[in-house]
């Protein structure tokens, strides 16, 4: 017979003879502040075996084996099996409280700087924790109290016969493998990853042979080999999901720190900067600067727009290739240079088939080798979907065609850089997201003299800074090739026009709430310095509209 014990029904009476049972499921509810929250948990228990939360519902699986006095915890094909003894001990704690009529004691552990206070009684038959991490010698837990607010408590406990069906306890345990590697696998499944490139060579005047034309899946180069360009197709947006980009980077040969981009151009379109990338930058529309000089697919017009930048970043002086020859005792250096950023405001254009592009600007046969993926993080339930985002690339002037005969961005020496744009009808709550990093001119040029970047819409400033990055020192193990001063200082180190030898430089958000659907003219202006030899100063700015549709 099934009885179902809760709240105070566990009278004294009864509690000799339960305390004997050995078989049941304990559910547990969770309060945060105080409060109910959503959602319970489950431990089924069936004499020495308990699983933790019902079969089926999570990729991972939890057990307990109080006979071993071991927990498992598997994930595919891979199990982590470990010892109770290696959980944090828990303190115990003067004092008892009541729950479902049980008398309880109390401990506290403290885990990762948490502090744990624990409910349990050694006087049942059945053991097991809803956290498999708060188990060892605290035979039943009733209750879990994390740093004072956030609890998950036993509801009831409903003594049965388990059968093995509910129970669901592996029949086998798949590889055994030790924590760092069943941790890695836990994170791994949490999201989706697209590899994009691997390992590619980003290198300068090597001989190019590219495929035929518009195939997916296959790397293009162009720029005399410093663009990788491949088509690729991209999974639907969800609501509320995250995109993060992996780049991972390291010298083949390329002593310098070297400007690096990642950018999209959306497959099928026509004009795009794809056709200067195959016939040459005579191929895209140009933007006439007051100094005379053209700038070729800078900027929005008519049908065609600028490169989509997802990342801007610099490679660190020569790292690893060059981390033999710079042996310094102390000096660890790193063995390839990590970029990470969040890019989920540029989901609404990366779907479908959309080419994917590197530029590492260099001169060097060896040059660097790089990988790049998409990393998709699922959203919580209800997260985002409302919305509906748009999105247009207004301006980029980065010339990742540098080594095919771009023309840097010089523009701002004798005007503002200048686009009208159009807003369809039904956008609404417009943001300007921002990437800018000043260049050239050597000790008194951009890349070492703070300048004052102005943004206009419709003739009014929006908004105004000054880029600058005094934080390069933090990165001096990513730079084993870089020079070292009379001074103590090395190149790696000195601040510059918001980049650092071996750092991603973020975008600004700027809010534009006065930009209503209709025609607009969007202005950068910066105090470009002034040629000094055969050294000069330019600048690298992209700007990509963003805001909700109706």
């Amino acid at each position: 017979m099934i009885r179902i014990l809760s709240g105070c029904a566990l009278v004294l009476a009864g509690l000799a003879a339960q305390a004997q049972k050995n078989e049941a499921v304990v559910t547990y509810g969770f309060r945060n502040n105080g409060k109910e929250t959503r959602g319970e948990q489950q431990l089924i228990i069936k004499g020495p075996r308990a699983r933790v939360g019902a079969a089926g519902r999570q990729s991972e699986q939890q057990f307990l084996q109080t006979a071993e006095k071991a927990s498992y915890q598997t994930l595919g094909k891979v199990t982590l099996k470990k010892p109770f003894s290696e959980y944090v001990r828990p303190q115990q704690l003067p004092g008892t409280d009541t729950i479902l009529g049980i008398p309880c004691k109390k401990a506290r552990l403290m885990v990762r700087s948490n502090t744990i206070d624990v409910w349990y009684t050694n006087d049942l038959a059945i053991k097991g924790s809803p956290n498999i991490a708060y188990v060892r010698d605290l035979g039943l837990v009733l209750k879990i109290v994390r740093n004072g607010n956030s609890e998950t408590i036993a509801k009831k406990i409903d003594y049965h016969a388990v059968s093995n069906e509910e129970l669901a306890w592996p029949q086998s345990w798949g590889q055994l493998v030790d924590e760092p590697t069943y941790q890695r696998a836990v994170i791994d499944s949490r999201y989706t990853q697209l590899p994009v490139f691997d390992r590619e060579q980003i290198a300068f005047g090597n001989e190019i042979k590219n495929p035929a034309p518009d195939q997916s899946g296959v790397t293009y180069r162009y720029a005399a080999g410093t663009v990788i360009l491949k088509k690729v197709s991209l999974p639907a947006a969800k609501p509320g999901q995250r995109l993060f980009a992996e780049l991972v980077q390291y010298s083949n040969g390329d002593a310098y720190d070297r400007t690096g981009s990642v950018f999209m151009i959306p497959a099928g379109n026509s004009p795009s900067f794809l056709d200067g990338l195959r016939n040459g930058v005579q191929a895209l529309p140009v933007y006439s600067g007051r100094n005379g000089k053209k700038y070729q697919g800078i900027t929005a017009e008519g049908n065609y727009r600028p490169p989509l930048e997802l990342m801007r970043f610099f490679t660190p002086f020569g790292v690893r290739h060059f981390n033999a020859q710079a042996k310094i005792k102390g000096y660890d250096w790193a063995d390839s240079a990590v970029f990470r950023q969040d890019i989920t405001a540029l989901l609404p254009a990366l779907q479908g088939e959309v080419w994917i592009g590197i530029f590492i600007g260099n001169y060097d046969k060896g040059g660097h080798i790089a990988s790049l993926s998409f990393k998709y993080h699922p959203g919580y339930e209800g997260e985002g979907e409302s919305r509906k985002p748009w999105l247009m690339p207004v301006f980029n002037s980065t010339n990742v065609m540098e080594m095919a005969g771009q023309e840097y961005g010089t523009l701002f020496d004798k005007d503002s850089l200048t686009v009208t744009v159009d807003i369809p009808k039904g956008v609404k709550n417009l943001q300007l997201r921002y990437i800018t990093t000043g260049h050239g001119g050597w000790g008194n040029g951009d890349e070492f003299v703070p300048k004052q970047n102005e943004i206009f819409a419709d003739g009014k400033r929006v908004y105004h800074f000054t880029p600058w990055r005094e934080d390069c020192a933090t990165y001096r193990l990513l730079n084993p090739a870089s020079g070292n001063f009379g001074n103590g200082l090395s190149s790696s180190d000195l601040s510059r026009s918001n980049w650092c030898p071996g750092t991603l430089t973020l975008p600004v958000t700027i809010p534009l709430p006065d930009l209503a659907p209709g025609r607009h003219t969007i202005q950068v202006a910066i105090p470009l310095g002034k040629p000094e030899g055969g050294s000069f100063s330019a600048w690298n700015v992209s700007g990509v509209l963003i805001g909700e549709q109706e």
